[in-house]
């Protein structure tokens, strides 16, 4: 059999502490220190704990050049061998995982971004809950145990030397801002008429028209910038209370404004889904609609390919697009959110989607807002909610 090293793996050196009985009946609290090696493998989506010998190998094999099993053995002990393979970083060829490992490399991803995205992607993590259970262990007072934060702004000159400028008149604009409010408090008695749910869609992520910018290359004007004019961040849509759309899973068709369906779901399924996919936050699981901001990393890296800004162009179209979507919204009297504490695996079984190529990077949604505040929202300007 021939083998090869895995494409991407990012090695960290990292400290644990393990429990060894030994020491407690020594005397000591049972705890010692272990040093050893991490890898960070994209292909594989978990960590993997190496020894130093085994770290030794992988640096001395190649991620290109195919060579025979017995020629490795030759070089490394069969134990490493033996050890790496079954932890998938040195790959058998024509295996699954080696198509696996190919198939991530044919994405052209960057290394350290493709690293980066698979290590912060979530699957079954409650975050209300983990808040819980920090403010119980720290009595509600962060601010002791942290200390004060960094100052709102950081100053670079004396009040006096500041070039103080005109205030603009006030607009329609300045309105529509000042009733941005994240919402997290949903109306469930009430349902979005399909005009505005129509509307936001739109507004939001539509395309206005398709250019064909080159032979071969069709690009979409929408609303909102996009890194290359490319637009690869879709819509992927979970909708519990819209007049004349079924609770369920669908995707948004930029050209045509269609809704294509995915999956059926009864109510208790949607709310449900709802949960998992903004982990747990019960303050957005209302949303009469989640739309999960899914980058299509193929399309952005056919023309950035291996770069380095490549990854970071595609965050900032979601803030783009979430931004756009609070404005419409606010625009029809409607309330917005955006949450990157979400469960990417989830999200990505859900809808079917191969996070090699396309994955969630935030949830948004939008909705009624509901005529009684029950939980807290970011409103100093009093624009939504009176003072009390």
């Amino acid at each position: 059999m021939r083998m090869r090293r895995c494409t991407f793996v990012h090695l960290e050196p990292r400290e644990r502490l393990e429990f060894d009985l030994e020491l407690l009946i020594e005397g000591g609290n049972g705890l010692r220190d272990v040093l050893g090696w991490v890898a960070l493998c994209p292909h594989l989506d978990t960590e993997v704990m190496l020894s130093s010998s085994e770290v030794h190998a992988l640096g001395a094999l190649s991620p290109s050049q195919w060579r025979e099993h017995d020629e490795i053995v030759a070089e490394h002990s069969p134990q490493v061998v033996a050890l790496l393979h079954a932890k998938h970083l040195l790959l058998g060829e024509g295996s699954a995982i080696a198509a696996r490992d190919e198939k991530l490399r044919d994405t052209y991803w960057r290394p350290a971004s493709a690293v980066m995205h698979y290590a912060s992607r979530w699957s079954g993590i409650d975050a209300h809950e983990a808040l819980k259970q920090i403010t119980e262990t720290e009595g509600g007072d962060l601010l002791s145990k942290l200390g004060a934060p960094e100052p709102v702004v950081r100053e670079h000159a004396a009040p006096d030397a500041r070039l103080r400028l005109p205030a603009p008149p006030s607009s329609a604009l300045d309105d529509l801002f000042a009733l941005r409010v994240t919402c997290r408090n949903f109306d469930l008695s009430r349902s979005l008429t399909l005009e505005q749910f129509s509307a936001v869609l739109y507004r939001a992520w539509g395309a206005r028209t398709v250019h064909d910018y080159a032979p071969g290359v069709p690009l979409l004007k929408k609303g909102v910038p996009s890194a290359g004019g490319l637009h690869t961040t879709e819509a992927y849509l979970l909708v519990q209370r819209v007049d004349g759309v079924a609770p369920g899973l669908y995707h948004y068709h930029p050209i045509d404004h269609a809704l294509e369906p995915l999956r059926a779901l009864a109510a208790e399924q949607a709310a449900a889904l709802a949960r998992q996919f903004v982990a747990g936050q019960t303050y957005f699981v209302d949303a009469h609609v989640m739309i999960v901001a899914v980058s299509r990393f193929l399309r952005n890296f056919w023309k950035y390919r291996n770069h380095a800004k490549a990854y970071r162009a595609i965050t900032l179209d979601i803030g783009h697009l979430s931004q756009a979507q609070y404005l419409a919204a606010t625009e029809l009297g409607l309330a917005a959110f955006i949450t990157a504490a979400i469960n990417e695996v989830d999200i990505e079984k859900a809808f079917g989607l191969d996070p090699l190529e396309e994955g969630p990077l935030a949830v948004t949604g939008f909705g009624i807002r509901a005529a009684e505040r029950r939980e807290v929202e970011w409103d100093p300007l009093n624009a939504v909610w009176p003072a009390r």
